[in-house]
């Protein structure tokens, strides 16, 4: 019975200590927010989904999703509203639907670094904050939106390569 608890204690020892060698070189561990739902996600499968080239054709989103977005030529792209960073050079963009089911804080994550904006009523809404992680990529950059009622919103993507991986979740409560 001793040397049980002994072997059990030497085994937890052993695996604490490999774990936290592993943890600390994780790259995507120094999110100053909880980001357990967004690192779920990203490691599972992707759903292919064309971004649209303007508000009528942009395709719809679901909430807990990840997507692999196929992206259009920047200058093929009519935002719904003006981008809050101006699209500059050759890059890709393209414009995606979301419902939400009640008024909240959302996050947008993404797997490189991307310009965001979320669209309503003609107007861009203020990101709320914003992080991101140089040597990460499952997300790479998090953006969050405080998000009113639960119309259609409109996610529009810029200064992007042809792709990009991205997921909506609502935003855990923050911890004081």
């Amino acid at each position: 019975m001793a040397t049980n608890k002994l072997m059990g204690m030497l085994l937890a020892v052993f695996l604490s200590a490999v774990g936290g060698e592993v943890y600390a070189e994780e790259p995507c561990v120094d999110f100053k927010w909880d980001v357990t739902q967004e690192r779920a996600l990203f490691s599972g499968p992707a759903t292919p989904l064309p971004a649209g080239s303007d508000a009528k054709s942009a395709s719809t989103m679901l909430l807990n999703h990840l997507y692999a977005v196929k992206l259009l030529p920047q200058d093929k792209v009519v935002f719904v509203a003006a981008p809050g960073k101006k699209p500059t050079g050759a890059a890709n963009a393209g414009i995606l639907t979301f419902k939400l089911p009640a008024s909240g804080s959302y996050r947008v994550a993404l797997d490189m670094p991307v310009w965001v904006d979320v669209a309503a009523n003609g107007a861009v809404v203020p990101a709320k904050d914003f992080q991101g992680q140089h040597s990460c990529g499952a997300p790479h950059k998090i953006v969050e939106f405080d998000l009113n009622g639960t119309r259609p919103f409109f996610l529009q993507l810029s200064g992007v390569p042809d792709s990009v991986r991205l997921t909506i979740t609502a935003a855990p409560a923050r911890k004081l």
